[in-house]
């Protein structure tokens, strides 16, 4: 379809589905191929370029003064005929043409609006790229051709498949599909779009591909049998194809064949809007499909241009207007060529019918898509070409700051332009080119909405873009999308459930990403989000919860007062405590008798008063280890021992010099143990532990420390000694001298006497002793509050030993038998009643 102007711009379309090829019997020149299978879309959108030239035309703020023409061409759905027609355009229909303006036959075209396909569009850029012919495609969506070295001159107001399958991979993350299928058709625009979906989708880590399958050009029965079988048994729910409506055709046969129901289908832009495949048929298995689609736009004035379209009867040149006639008789049935009807069975078209009455999609303009491509390719060229036109004298682009002219006009002329065009569509869009010569991408997401009376109405549910400023966006209102299951929720599709909270993901050997184990987190880490890859450990003083989701506070253990144990040891201390001030009260009361005064009373009381200081100190063990406490626990534990002792020892000692200085000659020794004497005595021995547990609090003083070694969930408050050998020197000091007196006293046990204090001296340091070596190995094996516990322990045992060992029997006398406790009855020269 022809129409002349002082530039003609190129187009191809698809206007026919198929080609019929004669057979080559290299005996004669062979025949041109015929086209067959008339496509009303692909006349619409060769229509939409003659109303975009026309309407140019018109505008008298584009391109005045300058008319366009156009040559319009069918590829027949075949490559080699889209190649040849392609070829035509650029170079000339006839064999020899002169530029002037009474020339015969076709003059070039100084740019092109096509090809659909992306492999045609390929072959057709590799050839008149050499030539910088400016190419404009409204549907080719190849990503190969971004190549700006293999394909300098083309370009294309359709978004390419990286970022049609970029915005797939946005659809897949925004529903929370992670384990899809993909199919594909066996073509350049399939076989790109497979590695650039896998590299994408594996870059991305929103999601793994449970199988990828080439559909077969030859619709090969068995091959689809297996593909759809293959589909049916998949984990996978979602199946994306990018294909042709020609592959889903034959592909929804074997669909409806096998009746595999429940999925959800995601197409491409190719056949996203096929009316072909929006059936009563096949909707049960494709109803509530998505899809990428190109932008939708209005073009108004349209509907008035596709409606004035006639025949030209009174052309001669029946190839000129071919087009026209072919859709006239598609449409009406009917035949201009009047030998034609004996095939046809139709009535003779007279070119009069009135087209607005007739039921056909061709003036269904509601869902104008590669129109509107179409529409901003041609004026593309037109803008281009108006800059190239208002281009000053001096100040031109070219070598010499020269200008192009519209006589001069070459292609490569027109291309410097177009790179640089930039403007705004009646419909709002904003219009120009990348370095790569592709437009800011945009596609609506659609879907196939089934309605109850078995129409199908595809609906815009959303959009996905890129901008300048924002980036690619995702646009989604899911409250109108349509889905073709029970729920009318959109379904899962994931090779493995999503790991909780307190789980991590462990991937299944020899599966892809998607497919993993959820393994719970160890103890002591957690995971608090959906799909970890790893469990973080808790900090020092926190622990994992029961779930492993959080961490909390570790359980923080030391012998307290308010559990049990604490509380048993304190009211033993406090026993203790108490008994002591009842004896004390009981020798004060009775200091002046002979059981009180026997073995110097001073001593006792100094006995007593450290026995309550033992019992009090104990108390420092339960409680919240703290540094003063740390501190002060074995200090006032070794000195108070060390006291009671050395008062112990002492008497020992007094009790042998009476003895000893009873015997002839033996009065002298008496001068060295009097009261003076014993207080020294005790005041040293007790300066010394005094002066070990200094040097130990200066050089390594007991400090309190978080142990976790113990538990892994708790946190043992403890003393830690800080220096063991401290510790070892303050009881090796104790026990020295409890063995120093249990020596003396053992040694003093037979002396004559009524009441032999050197008795109760060693039974006393035998429980002492016992206590205490029995403490070592439970002190060292006992964990955390009860290594407190043992020590409390001991020190209580110890103490009420000496207690009830030393001031019992004493005790029961005053109270009991006040008889015995005369002078006479101690010294033994008295008779007392038993």
């Amino acid at each position: 379809m022809y129409k002349p102007g002082d530039v003609v711009l190129g187009g191809l379309f698809e206007v026919h589905y198929s080609s019929v090829f004669p057979e080559r019997t290299f005996t004669s020149e062979p025949s041109q191929p015929t086209c067959k299978g008339f496509d009303t879309l692909g006349f619409r959108h060769a229509m939409t370029m003659a109303f975009a030239v026309d309407e140019i035309n018109k505008n008298s703020n584009l391109l005045p003064n300058v008319t366009l023409g156009y040559s319009l061409s069918d590829n027949c759905g075949a490559l080699v005929v889209g190649f040849s027609s392609a070829l035509s355009l650029a170079s000339g229909q006839e064999e020899h043409f002169l530029l002037q303006q009474d020339c015969i036959g076709t003059p070039p075209v100084l740019g092109i609006v096509g090809d659909s396909p992306s492999t045609f569009t390929i072959a057709t850029s590799n050839v008149l790229g050499l030539y910088k012919m400016p190419i404009v495609s409204y549907f080719s969506t190849c990503s190969c051709l971004s190549n700006r070295q293999r394909f300098p001159s083309f370009f294309r107001t359709i978004p390419n498949d990286a970022f049609q399958v970029r915005a797939m991979i946005q659809i897949l993350k925004y529903f929370g599909w992670t384990w899809v299928g993909l199919l594909v058709s066996d073509d350049d625009y399939g076989l790109h779009v497979a590695r650039s979906f896998q590299s994408d989708l594996a870059q991305s880590g929103e999601g793994c591909l449970a199988y990828l399958e080439v559909l077969p050009w030859d619709s090969d029965p068995s091959e689809l049998r297996r593909i759809v079988h293959l589909i049916k048994t998949s984990t996978a729910r979602v199946v994306m194809v990018f294909a042709h409506e020609f592959h889903m055709i034959h592909l929804m046969d074997e669909v409806v064949r096998q009746n595999m129901t429940g999925q959800q289908w995601i197409a491409s832009e190719a056949w996203t809007a096929a009316a072909v495949l929006q059936t009563p048929r096949l909707m049960p298995y494709l109803g509530g499909t998505l899809g990428i689609a190109i932008r939708r736009g209005e073009i108004p004035g349209l509907r008035e241009f596709l409606l004035q379209i006639r025949p030209d009867q009174n052309d001669n040149d029946n190839n000129r207007n071919n087009m026209v006639r072919k859709f006239w008789e598609s449409t009406f049935q009917c035949r201009f060529d009047p030998a034609g009807l004996v095939e046809a069975e139709g009535a003779i078209c007279t070119g009069q019918e009135d087209i607005e009455y007739v039921q056909t999609e061709f003036l269904d303009l509601s869902n104008l898509r590669p129109e509107y491509n179409i529409y901003k390719a041609v004026y593309a060229l037109a803008y281009a070409l108006n800059d190239l036109l208002q281009c000053e004298p001096g100040r031109g682009p070219f070598s010499g700051y020269s200008c192009a002219t519209l006589q001069t006009l070459e292609p490569w002329q027109l291309l410097h332009y177009l790179q640089k065009v930039n403007f705004t569509t009646p419909f709002g869009d904003q219009v120009s080119f990348d370095e790569n010569g592709d437009a800011l991408p945009i596609y609506d997401i659609v879907n196939w909405l089934w309605l109850p009376d078995g129409r199908t109405e595809v609906q815009t549910v959303g959009e996905v873009k890129r901008s300048d400023s924002k980036g690619e966006e995702l646009r989604m209102d899911e409250d109108k999308i349509f889905w073709n299951f029970e729920s009318k929720k959109p379904l899962q599709s994931v090779c493995s459930e999503s790991c909780p909270p307190g789980t991590r993901m462990a991937r299944k050997k020899g599966e892809p990403v998607c497919c993993f184990d959820c393994i719970p987190c160890s103890e002591g880490k957690i995971s608090n989000e959906t799909d970890s890859m790893e469990c973080t450990s808790c900090p020092e003083d926190f622990w994992s919860s029961p779930q492993r989701d959080h961490c909390v506070l570790k359980e923080i253990e030391f012998l307290s007062y308010h559990e049990p144990l604490g509380i048993c040891l304190t009211v033993a201390s406090l026993l203790g405590t108490f008994m002591c001030a009842v004896v004390l009260g009981i020798f004060t009361y009775n200091r002046s008798t002979p059981m009180v005064r026997a073995n110097n009373s001073e001593l006792s009381f100094l006995l007593l008063m450290s026995l309550k200081l033992c019992f009090l100190c104990s108390l420092l063990f339960i409680g919240r280890p703290r540094l003063w406490t740390c501190q002060l626990r074995h200090a006032a534990f070794g000195i108070s021992f060390v006291l009671s002792v050395s008062c112990i020892l002492v008497k020992t000692m007094v009790v042998l010099a009476v003895f000893k200085a009873s015997k002839p000659g033996g009065g002298a020794s008496l001068k060295w143990f009097g009261a003076m004497q014993q207080r020294g005595t005790v005041m040293v021995l007790t300066s010394i532990q005094a002066i070990i547990c200094t040097a130990w609090l200066v050089s390594s003083s007991p400090a309190p420390h978080k142990n976790t070694q113990y538990h892994n969930d708790k946190i043992v408050y403890e003393c830690v000694v800080g220096s063991t050998v401290g510790f070892a020197v303050l009881l090796g000091y104790i026990g020295l001298l409890a063995i120093l007196s249990f020596l003396l006293a053992f040694l003093a046990r037979n002396l004559p006497d009524n009441f032999n204090e050197a008795k109760l001296i060693t039974f006393s340091m035998l429980i002492f002793c016992a206590v205490w070596v029995a403490f070592v190995p439970a002190y060292v094996n006992s964990p955390g509050k009860y290594a407190d516990a043992v020590e409390v322990f001991a020190i209580l045992a110890s103490s009420f030993g000496l207690l009830v060992a030393l001031f019992g029997p004493k005790c029961y006398i005053i109270l009991l038998r006040p008889e015995r406790n005369t002078k006479k009855a101690i010294m033994g020269r008295g008779t007392t009643n038993s």
